[in-house]
């Protein structure tokens, strides 16, 4: 997790370097509704790369955003969710998703 002074002094400035990334943020969308495996968030997120989606979810793992969980098998199955902080995100995602759906109903 980065400290106090890593980050700007602006809190939508703080907030933009954390999640604002299109990789990013539809990652958070993605587990928002459930834990995800690495290959099932690279299948649904067409056009990332393996680095970007790699990169993306080290840089969440390591801001607090969500957890990175291993399972003991063979082969070992790794699931990444939202953590705690993470969680604490559910309120502006849905209201980017009404922002969305309000922009493209005006243009109907």
């Amino acid at each position: 997790m980065k400290k106090r002074d890593e980050l700007p002094d602006c809190p939508v400035a703080t907030t933009v370097q954390l999640i604002a990334s299109k990789w990013k943020l539809l990652i958070l969308r993605n587990l928002l509704a459930r834990p995800w495996r690495f290959n099932e968030l690279q299948k649904n997120l067409e056009g990332i790369s393996q680095k970007i989606l790699t990169d993306s979810l080290r840089s969440m793992e390591a801001d607090g955003i969500i957890t990175r969980t291993v399972y003991p098998e063979v082969p070992p199955r790794v699931e990444y969710a939202l953590s705690e902080l993470g969680e604490t995100l559910r309120p502006l995602m849905k209201e980017m998703e009404n922002w969305g759906n309000g922009y493209k109903a005006r243009l109907e």
